[in-house]
């Protein structure tokens, strides 16, 4: 581990992951500084000891500020969303945005960097996925996914041209406590949690405990290689299994009915249109559902090898989350 004795810089530490990974990092007795735009939603963050450094991912000047001084640089902001009206603001957050920082990293001399990527950014095939199933920018369905890439891409190419000292990881579908927007996975526990989900689609994802996944990042810190990236999955499952594992944690009757994708396209069409009156995310998207033809299945076999990565059942990580949403009011 690069920087020892000196301050960790945490980005998105007021988000669902970035929050765990602060938690992890202050748990090892580490000085932690947090890159925050001023009046951003600090309850993830409240009361632990952080130095908040103001800043933004669009803002260069306030990027070279908040990596001063810092030994290692926890990339773990994005615009995470399934749907939005305006695609090129995500697109200059996750791709120019860390692009940026990276520089600003590499003028500062941060010796060690942990950048968060995204499972998505991977391929899909009939066994579950790892870091070497292929992928392409045409593979990438909506501006998320294409984003992830795109940034994905830009500190790889970082790493070979400029000598980023850059680990990359690839967390699948985190789940637990502090998923405060809620992300589009905590939404659906939210729905099937209060009794609002009838029905489902034939799909599936791959839930990890977002504890897990911040243990992961800092595994990758200690001793990933350069370059490299790591999946930091958990659980593959379909999700009839999934609501039927929150339908049994809340007491309440499993969803019976399975749609195929194609009867939910008008219901998709109609949500976009009311998100685009209201600037809301809707509950269903076109892209979602193109999403939802493939079990989107993956290995952390690479991370568990390399790093010393393990996870815990989806279960646990589906009984967090549910306590967590109920204690602040967000679910039945």
């Amino acid at each position: 581990m690069s920087g020892a004795g000196k301050q960790v810089l945490v980005t998105g530490a007021t988000g669902f992951v970035g929050s765990a990974v602060v938690r992890a990092l202050l748990a090892e007795g580490r000085g932690v500084a947090v890159l925050v735009r001023r009046g951003s939603d600090r309850r993830n963050v409240a009361g632990l000891p952080v130095e908040e450094r103001i800043g933004s991912l669009e803002d260069e000047a306030s990027l070279r500020r908040a990596v001063a001084g810092c030994g290692a640089l926890f990339h773990v902001a994005a615009d995470y969303r399934l749907w939005v009206r305006d695609p090129e603001a995500m697109y200059e957050a996750n791709v120019a945005g860390t692009e940026r920082l990276m520089a600003a990293a590499l003028e500062q001399g941060v010796e060690r960097i942990v950048y968060t990527s995204s499972v998505a950014t991977l391929g899909l095939g009939e066994v579950p996925a790892d870091e070497a199933t292929p992928s392409t920018l045409d593979d990438m369905i909506g501006p998320y996914k294409r984003s992830k890439f795109l940034a994905e891409e830009a500190v790889r190419r970082m790493v070979c041209e400029r000598g980023l000292p850059a680990v990359i990881v690839n967390p699948s579908t985190p789940i637990g406590p502090r998923d405060v927007k809620p992300t589009p996975t905590g939404r659906i526990i939210i729905e099937a949690a209060s009794g609002r989900m009838p029905a489902y689609v034939d799909t599936g994802l791959n839930l990890v405990h977002v504890d897990d996944v911040a243990a992961g990042h800092l595994l990758a810190e200690r001793t990933g290689r350069i370059g490299e990236r790591y999946i930091l999955g958990g659980e593959n499952l379909a999700l009839s299994e999934i609501l039927g594992t929150i339908a049994r944690l809340v007491g309440r009757r499993a969803p019976s009915v399975q749609l195929p994708v194609a009867a939910v396209w008008p219901v998709a069409l109609v949500a976009e249109a009311v998100g685009r009156s209201t600037g809301r995310e809707p509950f269903v998207t076109r892209d979602g559902l193109r999403m939802a033809r493939h079990k989107m299945f993956f290995s952390s076999a690479k991370a568990e090898r390399e790093l010393g990565y393990s996870w815990r059942p989806a279960e646990e990580g589906l009984a967090d989350a549910i306590a967590w949403f109920r204690a602040g009011g967000m679910c039945r």
